[in-house]
């Protein structure tokens, strides 16, 4: 992805500008190591041994061997004891050690922020959340979102105040946010009601207040992203399709499809709730009439969560039709308020678009609420660092 060139070095990221890195040994043993640390995360508790690291990744075992002293050594993998082996002497088997790396999420609402800290395993360590005014200037939200990062890191590693710039163990900040966005630069557009924030270098601001890498990117792609990384898409597998729509504060959908995040040539995909569909409708804060995310909103408002749940599906049956998802995922704080409502509501109306689309041909696409639905997108965050280190996502 221009503009940004994220290499991995051992087991960390760092972020720094330029154009794309050309292959060479360091990045291919980087490669190499990923590989080797996503199939141990996968392995779970029980471990997998160093022979079926060398199949699975078709790497020699002397590669494996010094992949996995080396991980051994930072800290990365231990023994997970020994297996019986088919001849020779039993084979020992290496476990992922969660706990000697972690990211932070951060998930920038409109009215609202919420940190989490995740540990290697994606399992949450620590939390924090907190009102905050995306209109209050740059210079006071950054405060805010650096206090709350050095609180969960301080309190989940036990470091101090200055933890984020110390902290061995932390790989770096994700932040989340509603968009339009330049993922590669981090640089916000003029996200949807708040103006005055097109051109804000975030990611750059950020990496200075804390001293750690950052990556910036639409809360409804994380989202997509950290679900994906936690197997979402079901029947899909990792070559499947699904849509995440989050309602919350707006409304957005991240897509991923072939088993990646569908981020578009500017970065700009998924800009779902701002759809025209009733030409003469109410006004949007996006300046078009009509638009999915007015007629949604307005219909929570007046407290029609059923018809809110109506107009989401429409929309999402205008997505389904035009690129054929295998899995239609429904999530945020306004969903997560009323569930069985808009689950019934989106899939009802999928089901009859179908019905009249296809007739009797196919099956019904499943629509799901996400778990944990309010935190989604701060857990999504924190994968936009942990997915590279584990050969996963294009974060």
């Amino acid at each position: 992805m221009g503009g940004v060139n994220r290499t991995r070095t051992g087991t960390g990221v760092s972020v720094s500008g330029g154009g794309p890195a050309g292959a060479n040994l360091v990045a291919v043993r980087s490669h190499n190591t990923a590989l080797v640390l996503g199939l141990l995360r996968d392995a779970g508790a029980e471990g997998i041994s160093r022979l079926e690291l060398a199949e699975r990744t078709g790497l020699t075992p002397q590669a494996v061997s010094k992949i996995t002293a080396r991980l051994r050594e930072e800290g990365f993998a231990a023994e997970a004891g020994r297996r019986a082996s088919t001849g020779g002497k039993p084979r020992t088997v290496l476990r992922l050690v969660p706990e000697a790396g972690h990211a932070v999420g951060v998930h920038l609402d409109r009215d609202e922020l919420r940190v989490a800290l995740v540990d290697l395993d994606g399992a949450v360590v620590g939390e924090r959340r907190a009102e905050l005014d995306l209109g209050a200037g740059a210079e006071a939200v950054l405060s805010v979102v650096g206090d709350a990062v050095e609180g969960v890191v301080r309190d989940g590693l036990g470091q101090d105040a200055e933890g984020p710039a110390r902290a061995g163990a932390l790989l770096g900040v994700g932040v989340a946010l509603p968009g339009p966005l330049d993922h590669a630069r981090g640089v916000l557009h003029r996200v949807t009601g708040f103006p005055e924030w097109d051109g804000f270098p975030l990611r750059d601001a950020l990496r200075e207040r804390l001293g750690v890498p950052v990556v910036v990117d639409k809360d409804t792609n994380a989202a997509a992203l950290g679900l994906s990384a936690g197997g979402a898409g079901g029947e899909g597998g990792e070559g499947g399709s699904f849509a995440y729509l989050h309602l919350g504060t707006g409304l957005g959908a991240g897509l991923v499809i072939g088993g990646r995040v569908h981020r578009g040539a500017r970065t700009g995909a998924g800009e779902f709730g701002h759809q025209v569909i009733q030409l003469d409708g109410p006004p949007c804060e996006c300046g078009n009439r009509g638009c999915v995310e007015a007629l949604c909103l307005a219909a929570v408002g007046r407290g029609e969560t059923g018809e809110a749940a109506r107009v989401l599906g429409v929309a999402a049956a205008n997505l389904v039709g035009l690129l054929d998802i295998d899995v239609v995922l429904l999530g945020g704080r306004t969903v997560a308020g009323d569930a069985e409502v808009f689950l019934r509501g989106v899939g009802d109306v999928l089901e009859a678009a179908r019905a009249r689309r296809e007739g009797g041909v196919g099956g019904a696409v499943p629509v799901r609420i996400v778990p944990r639905g309010e935190r989604v997108v701060a857990e999504g965050a924190a994968q936009l660092l942990l997915a590279p280190v584990f050969g996963r996502g294009d974060a």
